[in-house]
C-alpha cells in the first residue's frame, strides 16, 4: 500500500504546485533524507499516520475535482486566498501544512459537507 500511496501522494502534489517543503509538511514533517527517499521511489512500509494524511489529502482532491469541474480551479484551489471563517482569508495550504492531521480532517469535512457527502 505504501508504494501507490506515495505515488499518488506526489502526483496530487505536482497538479497542486506544491514544493518539497510544503510536501514535507502535508506529510507530518518526514526527515529531509527520508523524504527525498520517498522521491526517488524507496517508500518502504509507511506509517499509520502518513498513510491517513495521503488518504484525507486524496479525499481532498477527490471533493475539489467534484466540486470544480475546471481541474485547473480545483486544483489551484488549496492556494487561492479563501474567505470561508475556517482558513480567515488565507488559503486552504496555509492550515493544511501549519495545522497538521486535525487540520487535513477539518478540510475534508468541509469539503465533504459541500458535495453531500457528510451532514
Amino acid at each position: 500500500m505504501s508504494g501507490p500511496a506515495m505515488r499518488a501522494f506526489f502526483n496530487l502534489a505536482d497538479a497542486w504546485g506544491l514544493n518539497n517543503e510544503q510536501q514535507r509538511a502535508l506529510l507530518g514533517w518526514p526527515p529531509e533524507s527520508t523524504f527525498f527517499k520517498y522521491k526517488a521511489g524507496q517508500y518502504g512500509t509507511l506509517s499509520y499516520d502518513a498513510l491517513m494524511r495521503i488518504s484525507l489529502l486524496l479525499g481532498i482532491y477527490k471533493d475539489l475535482h467534484i466540486l470544480y469541474p475546471e481541474t485547473d480551479l480545483a486544483d489551484r484551489w488549496v492556494q487561492l486566498p479563501n474567505s470561508n471563517s475556517l482558513f480567515g482569508g488565507r488559503p486552504a495550504l496555509a492550515l493544511m501544512t501549519e495545522g497538521g492531521m486535525d487540520a487535513l480532517y477539518q478540510v475534508r469535512r468541509l469539503l465533504d459537507a459541500r458535495r453531500g457527502g457528510w451532514n
